[in-house]
């Protein structure tokens, strides 16, 4: 028996989709806030403390954006300062909406953590880091760990940095993800969410770069808490992540699709649910008179039957009632 399903977190993953603009963050936290999404995520990061000034673009990136651009001036196109973060914040706060965002060196670890920020999503390109996962194991109070591009082994090594320098482990949320924009489906394996599961006896979720909403909506079905998806206002806009984002009514049909799901999976006790037990006695049937029988007939297969409706009694007690004597008489078609 599966225990009682709990609402699946949803992550609304802004990125950089803001475009280095506060203005557009904002727009994509409303977007986010109305879909109903539980958090909206943003990434936090210094350009020169990411990455090395002569480190090539994705070819993800490079579709998206100029190709004579470096990976560097990229995104030191598309930091957030710390005021920005405080307004990012506040507007959150305002909204309804959990603020989380991703650290991608040890300053931005050390200023979300100033700025209150107990959940830490590490993300896959970072599942290797050691110092970063020390760090974060010390100050986290939880944990959702991206896998993409690891191997088992890879997973378990994070997973034992992490508890080492303190983090519980069921403080720590293990998301499945393929590390590649738009992510083509048969490179999906959702089985891998569930080997994980199985391996490390850890909550389990999903991160999808797949087109559309489906594949993230079936990880739910298999049993993932957490869903993160990435979303822009309008797909041609000019940056890395948009191309492979969901637009703001794509957001608004995954989130309901996975309450409905999250729903339907209930508590796994096969039982009559409440609105159907009122059709019991309609559907079912009970034992019947096949033709008219006088009392001292003895009753058999020839003249009992089975018809709706099942308020008589239970057809499950044929066995029981053949080759009893009638003590009275009845007409055909009768109950008995």
């Amino acid at each position: 028996m599966t225990k009682l399903m709990t609402k699946v977190f949803i992550i609304a993953e802004a990125g950089v989709n803001h475009n280095g603009s506060l203005e557009l963050a904002k727009k994509l936290i409303d977007v986010a806030a109305h879909a109903g999404a539980d958090a909206v995520k943003f990434q936090t990061f210094k350009a020169d403390k990411l990455v090395c000034r002569s480190a090539k673009k994705a070819e993800y990136q490079l579709q998206s954006s100029a190709a004579d651009e470096s990976q560097f001036d990229m995104l030191k196109k598309l930091e957030l300062d710390e005021a920005a973060h405080h307004e990012i914040i506040r507007y959150c706060a305002e909204k309804n909406i959990q603020f989380l965002s991703t650290p991608f060196d040890h300053d931005s670890i050390d200023l979300l953590a100033s700025l209150g920020m107990s959940t830490f999503k590490i993300p896959s390109g970072e599942i290797t880091n050691l110092p970063y996962l020390r760090k974060v194991g010390k100050i986290a109070k939880d944990v959702i760990l991206s896998t993409g591009m690891a191997n088992l082994g890879e997973v378990e090594a994070a997973l034992m940095h992490l508890c080492a320098a303190g983090l519980r482990k069921e403080k720590i949320t293990v998301l499945h993800a393929t590390t590649e924009y738009p992510c083509p489906i048969n490179e999906v394996n959702l089985r891998a969410m569930q080997t994980m599961g199985a391996a490390f006896n850890v909550k389990v979720g999903y991160s999808d770069h797949t087109p559309g909403i489906e594949v993230a909506i079936a990880a739910v079905a298999m049993g993932a808490s957490v869903i993160e998806k990435h979303f822009t206002l309008d797909r041609t806009m000019e940056g890395p992540d948009h191309k492979a984002s969901l637009e703001p009514q794509e957001l608004n049909a995954m989130v309901r699709g996975i309450r409905n799901v999250s729903l339907a999976l209930g508590d796994g006790i096969k039982q009559a649910s409440y609105s159907e037990a009122k059709n019991i006695p309609i559907s079912r049937k009970s034992i019947v008179t096949a033709s008219q029988i006088k009392i001292g007939d003895v009753f058999s297969a020839n003249n009992l039957t089975v018809k709706r409706p099942g308020n008589g009694i239970d057809p499950m007690r044929w066995d029981e009632i053949i080759g009893q004597i009638a003590q009275r008489n009845y007409a055909p078609d009768e109950q008995l």
